[in-house]
């Protein structure tokens, strides 16, 4: 069975894919410009810093000399992805060879933000306008995104229930069927092979991969991709927990805040005369890489030698999920008991998810009680999974 694999990129791959044209045009934007410059690795901002004032071009040899001997795969990174985002032109010359300029726009306004500072198209709401928001503890913990993004995918895992995707927007229901769930004619949606694995993913990388497709769609629904990143890049300066009024918005950018409430990364509230949306952590992390990010949950599975699974949650989304790949036994109020069968595994091999998705699920999960072990796993465990998927109808000690 083919395996299909799911990439989930950040913001900048997306950026760096744009046509040269739209990429001019986001750079006219003091804060796409910043938040460009976040993303970048650490060697290609030292690089962008040091010629900022600079305006010749520079050549190959003198940006190596900023860099230790030992530091040149790390150099080789920074230009490429700085050739990438078109913030670096490259010109050759036989006298001083390849040499490198800064993008005349992205330095322009990156030098004028840096000196001047810059205003926000809107400013936070009045308190007095607004109505009691949530804490910044429950935003900034993702206490509403988290809650928020689990019904997202119960939905997703309910999928075989036809009533049970009426919350989700038309736009994120075409993203699902496009590549997450499969229907034919009459027949309730289904979840596909793609669909399977991406249940197993990190929330990090589930949340850049319904970014990715929504951004990828748009011109499906009349927006161009350009203004829909820079209004999401916009978004990532906003300050979690501030109200801000969604009148200041066109109505593209309030239908896009109406599907991001579907993932967690905005609350909307109404007053009596005034609308307004909230960003949550997950908003202001846009601009971050998905490595950099730090919206890691503490873990709550134990797996023991015995191939038994003691996952510490309330969560009706863990039970689902673990059900994936494992039998649940029983459910307690604060505690969920499975155990991985032969049976479990082969359904979960049959509908795409590999030995490498369920290990790696089991050890980014792993309870804080067994996450300092090394391995987190089982070693007994992860080779029994391993040959349960390659060794087909080999009898393994300890799977029952």
């Amino acid at each position: 069975m083919p395996q299909v694999k799911i990439i989930a990129r950040n913001f900048m791959d997306m950026v760096a894919a744009l046509p040269a044209m739209k990429l001019d045009q986001l750079y006219q934007n003091a804060f796409i410009c910043e938040a460009i410059l976040r993303s970048l690795p650490p060697l290609a901002k030292k690089y962008v810093i040091q010629m900022l004032y600079i305006e010749e071009a520079v050549t190959t040899k003198s940006i190596e000399e900023w860099v230790l001997p030992d530091g040149l795969s790390k150099h080789k990174v920074a230009i490429d992805r700085l050739l990438q985002l078109r913030i670096f032109s490259e010109a050759f010359d036989r006298s001083s060879g390849t040499s490198y300029r800064l993008n005349p726009t992205f330095q322009s306004n990156l030098q004028k933000h840096i000196t001047c500072g810059g205003v926000l198209p809107r400013e936070p709401m009045p308190s007095s306008i607004t109505a009691r928001l949530p804490s910044l503890e429950d935003l900034a913990v993702f206490a509403f995104a988290l809650e928020q993004w689990e019904c997202f995918l119960l939905q997703l895992i309910n999928s075989t229930q036809a009533e049970k995707m009426t919350n989700i927007s038309p736009s994120m229901m075409r993203i699902f069927q496009r590549g997450l769930l499969t229907q034919r004619d009459k027949e309730p949606p289904r979840l596909t092979e793609s669909g399977f694995q991406f249940l197993l993913m990190d929330t990090n990388a589930q949340l850049w991969y319904i970014i990715r497709e929504y951004i990828s769609n748009s011109e499906e629904r009349d927006v161009d991709s350009a203004d829909l990143i820079s209004f999401l890049l916009e978004l990532s300066f906003h300050a979690t927990g501030e109200a801000y009024n969604m009148n200041t918005l066109t109505e593209v950018q309030r239908n896009t805040l109406k599907d991001l409430a579907d993932l967690g990364l905005v609350k909307l509230q109404q007053g009596r005369k005034e609308s307004w949306f909230i960003p949550t952590k997950l908003t202001t992390n846009l601009s971050v890489s998905l490595t950099d990010s730090s919206s890691r949950k503490e873990g709550f599975v134990v797996v023991e030698t015995n191939f038994r699974i003691y996952a510490y949650s309330t969560s009706k989304l863990h039970c689902e999920i673990l059900r994936l790949f494992s039998r649940i036994e029983y459910q307690l109020p604060n505690l969920i008991v499975g155990a991985i069968t032969k049976e479990s595994l082969y359904n979960a091999f049959d509908n795409g998810i590999t030995a490498d998705q369920i290990i790696s699920f089991l050890q980014q999960n792993a309870h804080p009680r067994v996450a300092e072990r090394v391995p987190s796993v089982p070693e007994n465990v992860t080779d029994q999974v391993f040959d349960r998927l390659d060794c087909g109808n080999l009898i393994l000690t300890g799977l029952r």
